[in-house]
């Protein structure tokens, strides 16, 4: 198994109150509407780790009392970026978070044969070159669609990037890193490892089954 432990680059965040939602995501009981609850809520917890270091621009308001500095994001807004399907559960967790920012889709299907990555649609937001970009998909498990979406991104022109997954594995966060040193990835929970079919052990399944009740 690749060791990540020492990559500067990854945080796996370690919170009670994200692992007693971890423990309910992977409960194979759990129906689809509470599973998409949970992924909203462990999206918020780690969202606002993984937006810590948004770069804020100095200014000044007017409280009832007198005028105090503050801080403020800088423009443009930034930009969340989900892999279609399952990034959709995050978007909104992380819209809650920074209701101003814009957001882009990027669908890609894996071949379950291949393991490779197909794209299908790319929808950006304007000026997305100039904007802070958070990418969102609930499972980094081979890296092959994040950095397909990773490499579509760059071509834009995006130079600020991070990667924001619940479960992932060492094999996942190795070859993203490989092919795109520069991104931090947050998780949630980095798991042992892929199976024979690329998914992610012991992890939840399918997510994007598991979130919209589809086989």
């Amino acid at each position: 198994m690749t060791d990540v432990a020492a990559d500067p680059k990854l945080v796996v965040l370690d919170h009670p109150l994200i692992h007693d939602k971890l423990a309910r995501l992977r409960d194979h009981t759990t129906q689809p509407d509470t599973f998409r609850r949970i992924v909203h809520e462990i999206s918020l917890l780690a969202g606002y780790e993984a937006l810590r270091d948004l770069p804020t621009v100095d200014t000044t308001v007017q409280t009832p009392l007198m005028e105090a500095p503050a801080k403020v994001l800088g423009d443009p807004a930034p930009a969340i970026v989900g892999l279609l399907r399952a990034g959709l559960s995050m978007i909104e967790a992380v819209l809650q978070l920074v209701p101003e920012a814009m957001v882009g889709h990027i669908g890609l299907y894996r071949d379950h044969e291949t393991l490779l990555p197909h794209e299908y649609l790319v929808k950006l937001p304007t000026e997305i070159a100039k904007r802070e970009v958070l990418v969102v998909d609930p499972m980094l498990a081979t890296g092959g669609s994040v950095i397909h979406a990773l490499d579509v991104l760059k071509r834009n022109g995006v130079t600020r990037l991070r990667l924001l997954s619940i479960f992932g594995v060492p094999e996942g966060v190795a070859s993203v890193h490989a092919a795109h040193p520069d991104v931090p990835i947050f998780l949630a929970v980095l798991d042992d490892q892929l199976n024979d079919k690329g998914y992610i052990l012991p992890g939840v399944g399918d997510a994007g089954d598991r979130l919209y009740g589809t086989r």
